[in-house]
C-alpha cells in the first residue's frame, strides 16, 4: 500500500537536480527553455512539494498537442526539476534525436510488444530508485475530444505508481495546442509537416500564453498493487486531479477551445470533463 502523501510545503527553488543530469539531457533542458521562451509566454501555478524532491516521483499530464512537452520541460526546469520521460521505443530509434534522448535518460516503452511486460518491470524499478521525475501521459496520445479535455486514457501510469510505490503528481496544462497544430498521425513527406512547420514559426508573433499548473499529490493509499479493480480506480483519481487542475486554466473555454486547429481529430470522448457522468 502506497505511504500517506502530505504536500504542505512547496519550493520553487532549485532542487539541484538540473545539476546531476546528463550533459546531454542539461543542454536540451537550456535549448527547450529559449525555444519555450520565444515561442509564447509560460505561466506556472502550483509546485512540487519539497519532501518529494530528489526521491522517486511519478508526474502525469494531460495531452494537448506536440509541443506541450516542450511546455513541461521548460515548466519543470523554472521549478529546479530536470524531468525524464516514458518514451515510444521508435521515437528512441529514430536517427539524431534517438541516441540524444537515450543519452538523456529517458525510458523506453514499447507498446503491444513482446517485452511490454518485462519493460513495465523495469520502468517501475527504474521509478523505484530514481532521483528525478519521471513524466507521464495517462492519455497515451494528444486528445481527440472536441473540447480537448482529457480523454479516458489507460491504466499504465497508476499500474506503475502503485508497483513503484511512489507518489504521484498530476499535471494540467493549457495553451501550449495554440503553438504548433496537430498535424497528422504520421509524417509520410514534406506536405505532412507544413501546416506544422507553418502554425509554430507564426507563434512568436501570436504569443500563447502556456499555463501549467502543478497539483497536490494524488491520494493513492487506499489502493494496492495488484489488487483487481484498484488500478482503475487510482487511474481514475489521477484523471479526475488533471481535470480539476485544467478547469481554472481555461474559464474562459470551458466548452471548445478558442484557438481552432483544423487538424486536430475531433473524434474522441472525455469521460473527466467537469458534468460528465461516468
Amino acid at each position: 500500500m502506497l505511504r500517506p502523501m502530505v504536500a504542505l510545503q512547496h519550493d520553487r527553488g532549485s532542487s539541484g537536480q538540473g545539476t546531476r543530469a546528463p550533459l546531454m539531457w542539461r543542454t536540451l533542458l537550456a535549448l527547450d527553455h529559449a525555444l519555450v521562451n520565444v515561442a509564447g509566454r509560460l505561466r506556472i501555478s502550483g509546485g512540487v512539494p519539497r519532501e518529494l524532491r530528489g526521491k522517486p516521483l511519478l508526474m502525469a499530464a494531460n495531452h494537448i498537442g506536440v509541443f506541450d512537452a516542450f511546455v513541461l520541460v521548460a515548466a519543470c526546469r523554472r521549478l529546479g526539476l530536470a524531468p525524464r520521460f516514458m518514451l515510444a521505443g521508435g521515437l528512441l530509434d529514430a536517427p539524431v534525436i534517438g541516441p540524444a534522448l537515450r543519452a538523456s535518460g529517458h525510458l523506453r516503452v514499447d507498446r503491444g510488444s513482446a517485452s511490454a511486460v518485462a519493460q513495465f518491470g523495469q520502468a517501475a524499478e527504474a521509478l523505484r530508485t530514481s532521483t528525478a521525475p519521471i513524466i507521464v501521459y495517462p492519455e497515451g496520445r494528444i486528445s481527440h475530444d472536441p473540447g480537448l479535455w482529457p480523454e479516458r486514457g489507460k491504466t499504465g501510469a497508476a499500474r506503475l505508481a502503485l508497483s513503484a510505490n511512489v507518489p504521484v503528481i498530476p499535471i494540467s496544462q493549457w495553451g501550449a495546442h495554440e503553438a504548433v497544430y496537430w498535424g497528422t498521425e504520421t509524417v509520410t513527406g514534406l506536405a505532412d509537416i507544413v501546416p506544422l512547420a507553418r502554425s509554430g514559426l507564426t507563434a512568436p508573433l501570436r504569443r500563447p500564453t502556456f499555463r501549467v499548473h502543478f497539483g497536490e499529490p494524488v491520494d493513492l493509499t487506499e489502493f494496492e498493487a495488484g489488487r483487481p479493480g484498484d488500478a482503475v480506480k487510482a487511474h481514475a483519481a489521477i484523471m479526475r486531479a488533471i481535470t480539476d487542475g485544467l478547469v481554472p486554466l481555461r474559464a474562459g473555454e470551458p466548452d471548445v477551445p478558442r484557438f481552432r486547429d483544423p487538424t486536430r481529430p475531433t473524434d474522441g470522448h472525455s469521460p473527466w470533463r467537469p458534468g460528465t457522468q461516468i
